[in-house]
This record gives C-alpha cells, sequence and structure tokens, in this order.
C-alpha cells in the first residue's frame, strides 16, 4: 500500500509564501464521530468538515495519510524510519512539516528523528490530541492550527525558520522533542520539559524564545541518518531488586545498550553483587547510559558514594537527559557503527540539544 497524498484548498494565493506538508501517523487526533456517533478514524479527505479555520491558511498545505495509520503503541523504530524517508524525500518541496501522532509515544518519535535528522534547518513539529476531534470540548483544533503556523513560520525579511528543530506543540507551549516527556492522561496540558524552557508560548500572539531555541551552524547540510540499533534495554532501579534479575536483563541475548534508571542525582545500590554484575556487563562490551528517574535534575556521577562507584565502573553519565531521549538515542549512536570509544564519546556528548552541558 502507498501513502495518500491531497491538497487542501486554503485561502493560499497562487504562489504561496510558504508551504507545509501535513503528515497524519494515526491516534487520537484523527478520530471522528461517524453517522452512528461512534469514534472512527476521520478521512483526511473530509478534514475541512472537521477543521473549517484551515481555509483561512495562506500557504500550500498538503495531508499525508500513512498507508495503514497506526496506534501510536504500536511505533516502532521502523515507523520513525518511514517518517525520515517521507521528510528526506519532501524535504526540498516544503517549507516545514507537522506530524499528527498518538500522544503515548510521541516523545519517543520526536526525540528519535532529532537525532536522525542532523543539521535541520526547517521545523519538524509533532502535534496530537488528548480528545478526538469529534468531540465538542477538544484540544485537537488548537493543537494542529497553532503547529501549522508554527511550521510555516518566517524571520521577517528572510527565508529562514522560526524554529528549526524537532519539536512538540501541546497546549500552548512549543518544546524541544528531545526534551519532552508524556506527564499527563486526562488533563490538556500533556507534555513537560523540566530540563529545558519551552521555544513558544502561544497566547494571543506567539511568543518566542529566541534563546532557547537551537540553530544550526550556516552552509551545513542537512543529513538523514538511516541506521538504528533496537538491540538496548532499560533497566529501572527500586528497592528490593535481585541480582537474578539485574544479571538476566543485562545478559539478554545480544543487548549492546541499556538506559539505566537510578535515583536522585544518578546514585545506585552499593551491593557488591550489583557492582559486579555492571562490571560483567561493561566487560562484556555492553554501554551503559546512567540517567535520573526524576524529571527535574541531573545525574552527577561521583556527587555521593553511590554513585562514585558507576563513574569508577566506566558507566556513562546521562546528565540531565530524559529516558525517552536516551533510549533513541542510544539506538541510534548504536546504529552508526562506530568505535568503542567513539560510541562512548557521542553517548556523553549533547548532539542535538537533549542535554543541557554541550549539544
Amino acid at each position: 500500500m502507498t501513502h495518500t497524498y491531497f491538497n487542501i484548498d486554503t485561502a493560499a494565493p497562487a504562489s504561496p509564501e510558504t508551504s507545509v506538508l501535513l503528515i497524519y501517523t494515526g491516534g487520537t487526533v484523527g478520530m471522528a464521530y461517524d453517522e452512528g456517533r461512534t469514534l472512527v478514524p476521520m478521512k483526511f479527505t473530509s478534514i475541512l468538515q472537521n477543521i473549517p479555520e484551515l481555509r483561512q491558511f495562506r500557504m500550500r498545505l498538503t495531508v499525508l495519510s500513512l498507508a495503514t495509520p497506526i496506534d501510536s503503541s504500536n511505533v516502532s523504530p521502523a515507523t520513525w524510519l518511514t517518517l525520515l524517508d517521507i521528510i528526506a524525500r519532501e524535504y526540498d518541496a516544503y517549507d516545514g512539516f507537522v506530524v499528527l501522532h498518538g500522544t503515548d509515544t510521541m516523545a519517543y518519535s520526536a526525540s528519535a528523528l532529532s537525532f536522525l535528522l542532523e543539521h535541520l534547518t526547517k521545523p519538524v513539529i509533532f502535534t496530537g490530541a488528548q480528545v478526538p476531534i469529534g468531540r465538542i470540548r477538544t484540544d485537537a483544533r488548537e493543537n494542529l492550527l497553532t503547529a501549522l503556523e508554527l511550521a510555516a513560520a518566517r524571520h521577517a525579511g528572510a527565508n529562514v525558520a522560526r524554529v528549526p528543530e524537532v519539536s512538540i506543540f501541546f497546549h500552548n507551549v512549543l518544546l524541544r522533542g528531545n526534551r519532552a516527556k508524556k506527564v499527563e492522561s486526562s488533563h490538556f496540558n500533556a507534555f513537560k520539559s523540566e530540563n529545558h524552557p519551552p521555544l513558544v508560548r502561544a497566547g494571543i500572539d506567539l511568543d518566542y524564545n529566541e534563546a532557547a531555541i537551537r540553530r544550526t551552524v550556516p552552509g551545513r547540510a542537512t543529513q538523514f541518518h538511516r541506521r538504528l540499533d533496537d538491540r538496548v534495554a532499560v533497566l529501572k532501579l527500586f528497592p528490593g531488586i535481585t541480582e537474578r534479575v539485574v544479571r538476566s536483563m543485562l545478559a539478554a541475548d545480544e543487548l549492546r545498550g541499556c538506559v539505566l534508571e537510578t535515583y536522585g542525582s544518578g546514585n545506585a545500590p552499593t551491593a557488591p553483587w550489583f557492582v559486579r554484575a555492571l562490571r560483567d556487563a561493561l566487560d562484556g562490551g555492553l554501554h551503559i547510559l546512567n540517567v535520573s528517574q526524576c524529571d527535574e535534575g541531573r545525574v552527577q556521577q561521583g556527587r555521593y558514594e553511590t554513585s562514585a562507584q558507576l563513574r569508577d565502573l566506566g558507566i556513562i553519565g546521562g546528565d540531565d537527559i530524559t529516558t525517552e531521549a536516551a533510549i533513541t538515542k542510544l539506538m541510534f549512536v548504536l546504529g552508526q557503527g562506530h568505535d568503542a570509544d567513539t560510541t562512548r564519546r557521542l553517548l556523553a556528548s549533547g548532539l542535538r540539544g537533549e542535554i543541557t552541558h554541550g549539544g
């Protein structure tokens, strides 16, 4: 099956100043009521019936619907590579991209695309909804309309995008994609970014935080990376975790990388069996990235005795990276096929603004 394209009939002049590709992957935002008042996937050929405000945009707007829309719980690295291929193929034809995506794994997808797209010069904005577009009190319209406006935004007098990043727009804020986490399942403010400020706040006007927006060095060509290694895992520590559980996770067949979710500023048990299990895994070539279970703050290996041992073992400190960004960063870096030292250096470095210190 092939993806479906169609143009939206907006108020754009014959030669519109901007163009946006809207990519529908699935999720709540694309649901609407049928004649029997049952929520079903919306036919995007009738999107103007649900969002007539789209006619007011003065841009060339094209919708691409995946051949088989998917629930975000079923998103996989293959989905990210499909999105990458679409953006790479259409990169020169559009000024910005909006991805309609289910909320449950949106932060993972936005993080993954941020690593796969290097030297990005155009907006790639993920958005979605907590309530289907077919409901009266829905957040879908506002999220979509503002995401489209942001994707088309250019600096006055210059053909330069206002926010050339992979980002998430939700409930009046635009967040860096690899800094966002889903924190709500029953309220409209579903996403937060505790360690990096919003890129844009949407009120009566759009308030851009220019200092928070990451920009590519001029003259760099955008690169589209197509390799990911999914032989990774997340090991979350908890009081009472046993040696059997830790060793079975770290010794999983063909495992190459592990995100270790530790306490506080990167602390972990000092039990001899735990230290031995980590050392054995590292000696076997496993790359371990230490990430805090806290939403705010950062890993500081060596601040306390309970984290100094991890530093001494050679575990990589993740600074203030989110788990969503950490696991996708592991997939990306391991997929590049570098030697062990280069892999460690890249994992410890800021690549796309995913940590505060570097990148």
